[in-house]
């Protein structure tokens, strides 16, 4: 890798060869691939090293931003925080965690946002939306914030400067919540559907102390939050374990989709709404079997098994319900363009072709062939957002399901960047020719965005039922987060705060905010240090 005094050179480079191409200079794009190429950074880094701009490539146990619309977190956080008391911890978590215990927390707990939904359908509300930018912890929103907003405007709290944060057509609430799951290191068995060894290696729990009584810290122990402390070691979640928490109200060990610590199945908020006459609809940007969304339907001992998550989804039989569940009435996402011959982790019933979705399985979902479904999905030469409309109104109009399905040749949908273009730059590590996503220009003609999915989703839902609920999924926040990709990072937050402003003019077109409640939440964060937030501030917004 080049040294770091070669940074500025990288930088000017890049801005002159954009000018020498007539295009406007990308900034964030520079940073990045200075930063990348050189593992040195005086803006900000990844992890726990401050030497390093990439030290650390996963999650955290960082505490994880929450924005209510339509209620507040009165009834969760606070002086009702159950993490104030030892035998509410302990029966959250099915023992006490070490150190966990905080007289003064005013954080909640993931669970909390499943209590939250059952609180609303019991007060009335009639659509629920769940909104997880899958991956954004507090220093994330306020990275894209800062670059959205072109000022550093804040240092703690709510924040300003993306619609989520600024938006006031309702009321509103700013909360946070422990993300650590029950336990990591569970090992199962994904053909018999078992867990074979229940406990694990490292179990949940939370210490402010260490960690920092609010998102925005401070740390005092570094290694903690990524489960290496030499002093005390709490897991931190991946998206299964958190979005089964979200979904069905449970503690469990990561990897696990709607099953408790013992692999025993939960069901889903979904679920129990659809029995009481609700539409069910999953919206996301990256593959339609991936955790967070399996986590809104499905059930399965790993979140690996892809195929098995997306029968469950689209009423299929599955390894866990041979007899097929009912399935969403909504589905759309990418994953289209990921194919395998073989998958090991989604055991002896996989099928070569697309890993998220059987070509026999989209043939018995069909309208055309009977089946429930109307399908849009990328096709040669036929723009996205025209072929999701047509399906939309043939769904309406025809009283039926919707399927929706895109994407790139890795399975996600093309990578917005921070400048709003479609132009990612490299990842930590990456070599600049072999590795930065190019897409091509029917990749971004052909899909489509998380904004019109969105609301595609909603009209669809409305049209089948008064009562309907739904995530929507920014899913491509954990990729850029998981890459070290500020570029990205920046772009997928303000893609989805797009997505969610698509979403607020909608409900405010349609009987407004009385019947409705809706949480924009993370499953959980990275690890994200910004030392010079200024760095981030751009002249083109």
């Amino acid at each position: 890798m080049p040294k770091p005094a070669t940074a500025a050179l990288i930088v000017s480079l890049l801005s002159s060869f954009a000018s020498v191409m007539g295009q406007t200079p990308d900034p964030i794009a520079a940073l990045q691939t200075q930063a990348a190429t050189t593992n040195s950074s005086d803006w900000g880094h990844w992890g726990p090293n401050p030497d390093k701009y990439s030290s650390w490539t996963t999650h955290s146990n960082r505490l994880v931003p929450a924005y209510i619309f339509g209620g507040d977190f009165s009834q969760v956080a606070s002086g009702k925080s159950l993490y104030r008391k030892a035998e509410a911890v302990e029966k959250l978590y099915g023992f006490l965690p070490a150190e966990t215990v905080n007289p003064q927390a005013d954080y909640f707990d993931q669970t909390d946002i499943f209590r939250l939904q059952k609180i609303a359908v019991e007060s009335g509300k009639k659509r629920i939306i769940l909104f997880v930018f899958d991956g954004m912890d507090w220093q994330t929103a306020r990275a894209a914030a800062i670059n959205k907003s072109a000022a550093v405007k804040y240092n703690e709290g709510r924040g300003q400067g993306l619609w989520f944060q600024d938006y006031r057509g309702t009321k509103t609430d700013f909360g946070a919540f422990v993300s650590s799951p029950h336990n990591e290191g569970t090992n199962i068995n994904v053909d018999k559907q078992i867990v074979t060894s229940p406990g694990g290696k490292i179990r949940g729990g939370y210490n402010a102390a260490l960690c920092g009584p609010a998102p925005w810290g401070p740390i005092t122990d570094a290694k903690y939050p990524i489960s290496t402390s030499d002093s005390l070691k709490h897991a931190y979640t991946d998206s299964a374990s958190s979005a089964t928490s979200m979904c069905s109200g449970i503690k469990t060990y990561n990897d696990a989709i709607n099953v408790d610590p013992m692999g025993r199945e939960v069901v889903p908020i979904a679920r129990t709404l659809q029995e009481q006459g609700f539409a069910i609809g999953v919206v996301t940007s990256v593959p339609i079997s991936h955790a967070t969304p399996a986590c809104a339907y499905a059930n399965n001992v790993h979140r690996d098994d892809y195929q098995d998550l997306t029968r469950d989804m689209l009423g299929r039989p599955s390894v866990f319900h041979p007899g097929a569940l009912p399935g969403v009435d909504v589905l759309i996402g990418a994953g289209i363009g990921e194919m395998k011959d073989k998958d090991g982790p989604q055991g002896s019933n996989f099928v070569p072709g697309n890993r998220y979705l059987t070509a026999d399985d989209l043939s018995a979902i069909d309208s055309k062939n009977g089946g429930q479904y109307v399908i849009a999905q990328r096709t040669v030469g036929a723009a996205g957002p025209s072929v999701l409309d047509k399906a939309v109104t043939t769904a309406i109009a025809e009283k039926k399901r919707l399927f929706g399905y895109f994407g790139v040749a890795k399975g996600h949908l093309p990578f917005q960047t921070a400048d709003g273009r479609f132009d990612p730059v490299i990842s930590f590590g990456n070599d600049a020719a072999a590795k930065a996503e190019v897409y091509t220009p029917n990749d971004l003609t052909e899909n489509v965005n998380l904004s019109e999915m969105s609301v595609a989703a909603v009209n669809v839902l409305q049209a089948r039922s008064d009562k309907w609920w739904l995530m929507i999924e920014a899913g491509d926040v954990d990729w850029a987060n998981h890459s070290n990709n500020i570029d990205n990072s920046i772009g997928a937050v303000r893609s989805g705060d797009a997505a969610f402003k698509s979403i607020t003019e909608w409900i405010e077109k349609h009987e407004g905010w009385n019947d409705t409640l809706l949480v924009v939440t993370a499953d959980h964060g990275h690890y994200l240090v910004l030392k010079k937030p200024e760095a981030l501030i751009t002249s083109a917004q």
